[in-house]
């Protein structure tokens, strides 16, 4: 019985030592909130990354357009240049045809506030470069356009472009890419419409 006794009396003399030792609890303390720091640092950067690059994208979107806007007639070059330009925009991230896409297109406004395309072309940029391809079809009908911008018998220039944002989260999961996109409507300065290469017509 004797020796049952120094048994329990031992164990709760270690319970109590045990319990008073407080040497490793820094320790295990810093385990447990270097994870949620690390998840609250990178929502951080994520987050501010984020807004930087939508507001490129804006910025891209009314850029484009209103480089087209500007003259009275657009070249494959021009084209291909304003294009290059948005990418350089959206410096210093990612930029390639997997990310990025571009769009640009002449609308024609009937007088029955009907809209056609006239001419639309999209790109891709990879290294600087961009790719010119074709956009809409000619006379695709669009029922997009904000009712305010239908003025009968005019022409608008309208920009669209979107970008796949992969937050630092998803790089580390190979997944999470969060699709960012904008468009911007103008007006043609210099004339009546933007004529597209040798084009002397409006018409679509």
């Amino acid at each position: 019985m004797t020796i049952v006794l120094k048994i329990v009396d031992r164990s709760r003399r270690m319970m109590i030592r045990f319990s008073r030792d407080n040497r490793g609890l820094a320790a295990v303390e810093f385990a447990f909130i270097v994870p949620l720091m690390l998840v609250l640092l990178f929502g951080m950067i994520d987050t501010s990354s984020g807004v930087a690059v939508d507001r490129k994208v804006t910025l891209t979107a009314r850029s484009l357009s209103d480089l087209v806007s500007q003259g009275t007639n657009v070249s494959q070059t021009d084209l291909k240049n304003f294009f290059g330009l948005g990418g350089a925009i959206m410096a210093p991230y990612s930029v390639t045809a997997a990310t990025m896409t571009q769009k640009v297109t002449q609308l024609a406004v009937d007088g029955s506030k009907n809209v056609k395309v006239a001419w639309s072309y999209s790109a891709t940029v990879t290294n600087n470069t961009a790719t010119v391809t074709q956009g809409y079809n000619k006379n695709a009908v669009i029922t997009t356009v904000p009712a305010n911008l239908l003025v009968p018998n005019t022409y608008l220039i309208w920009s669209e472009v979107s970008y796949k944002y992969t937050p630092i989260t998803g790089y580390l999961m190979g997944t999470a890419v969060i699709p960012l996109s904008d468009e911007t409507y103008t007006r043609p300065r210099q004339s009546d419409c933007v004529y597209y290469a040798s084009s002397t017509t409006c018409t679509p």
